[in-house]
């Protein structure tokens, strides 16, 4: 009698549905893995997403975007080139922070109404939000509160906030404004308030060593690599570094050598933070500079005594790293600082 047509037996079933079985559950896993791998590998190669990156680089870029009052900043704005901030009508914030100079003067030190001389040189106000305090002796931690100091000095504007507002008010748009914007319109804390809105803006991105950051290897030439990697391997990046390339310590001028007895004609602004705090651990300590656009900002240091970004770098390497570099590896370094020059409402400064 023949069995060709009798059904399989039950454990032959069970065989049969365990392959299958089997089979589809190393289908799935092989497609899991496959699908794993690729956003993985898509992860690794997206520069243009910074938010993306593990980096280990000691310098973060400028992010692209900020989140601002469009309103406010365009206020701020009139009233940073706005002369009537100061006592005689003749000096407005733009006057020392030439927004077409790097945010600075060029000066050695400032000038101020009546053409009395500051005793210090001036910061660039481009990114000066990614700083952690403000001046170089750190007397002010927001841009809020830096705002009184230049106004109230004698040789910088020499005015108040009383007499500025009664300035103002005399300008129906001004008032309008601020009407708009404020439920309380024009007062002191509004006018600082729209002041900062508009320094925040001053972010400088997309310089070529931003776009170097981000993936874009063709961004920096050779030299300008080579220069960068002396840069970290001297130890400049022990001060220079973060989104500002500085901007976020304090220092001592001439840790490895007496700048200051070798420079001579030591002056109360040349005492740093030892000015604001009155101890004398922090005498000689200044605010380390942030180093972007920084081939725009001559002269250097806080008395402005370099002219030259070859200058500033020899100093550094003297007095701060105790050695002195090669012409050539100074030369490199300075390509590399020339990279850090952005762009400001979308044009290269």
């Amino acid at each position: 009698m023949s069995h060709t047509n009798q059904p399989p037996k039950l454990s032959d079933r069970w065989t049969l549905i365990s392959l299958l079985v089997t089979l589809t559950l190393l289908a799935i896993m092989t497609v899991w893995i496959t699908l794993s791998d690729k956003r993985v590998h898509s992860f690794s190669i997206e520069p243009e997403k910074p938010e993306h990156l593990i980096s280990s680089e000691p310098i973060l870029p400028i992010p692209l975007k900020a989140t601002l009052d469009p309103a406010k900043v365009a206020l701020g704005q009139r009233l940073f080139f706005d002369t009537r901030l100061s006592a005689n009508n003749t000096i407005s914030c733009a006057s020392c922070h030439d927004l077409t100079q790097g945010g600075a003067d060029n000066k050695i030190v400032a000038t101020g109404i009546n053409g009395a001389q500051g005793s210090i040189n001036t910061p660039t106000v481009f990114n000066s939000q990614l700083n952690f305090v403000q001046f170089w002796d750190g007397r002010a931690e927001t841009l809020f509160e830096q705002l009184d100091f230049p106004i109230f000095h004698p040789a910088e504007m020499g005015s108040n906030w009383p007499d500025i507002i009664e300035k103002l008010s005399q300008s129906t748009d001004y008032l309008k404004a601020f009407k708009w914007l404020y439920a309380d319109g024009m007062t002191t804390n509004n006018i600082k308030d729209t002041l900062v809105e508009f320094e925040k803006s001053l972010l400088t991105p997309n310089s070529r060593f931003d776009q170097y950051l981000r993936g874009d290897q063709g961004a920096l030439s050779l030299k300008e690599r080579q220069g960068y990697l002396l840069f970290k391997s001297y130890g400049c990046t022990a001060c220079h570094q973060g989104v500002n390339v500085g901007g976020n310590m304090f220092q001592k001028l001439g840790v490895m050598g007496d700048y200051f007895i070798d420079r001579g004609n030591i002056t109360e602004a040349d005492k740093g933070r030892f000015n604001v705090t009155g101890q004398e651990k922090d005498l000689y300590y200044f605010r380390v500079p942030g180093l972007r656009n920084v081939a725009l900002t001559p002269p250097y240091l806080h008395d402005g005594s370099a002219k030259t970004l070859k200058q500033v770098i020899n100093i550094m390497a003297k007095y701060q790293l105790g050695r002195i570099i090669p012409d050539e590896d100074v030369k490199l370094i300075e390509q590399f600082l020339q990279t850090l020059t952005g762009e400001y409402g979308g044009k290269p400064l």
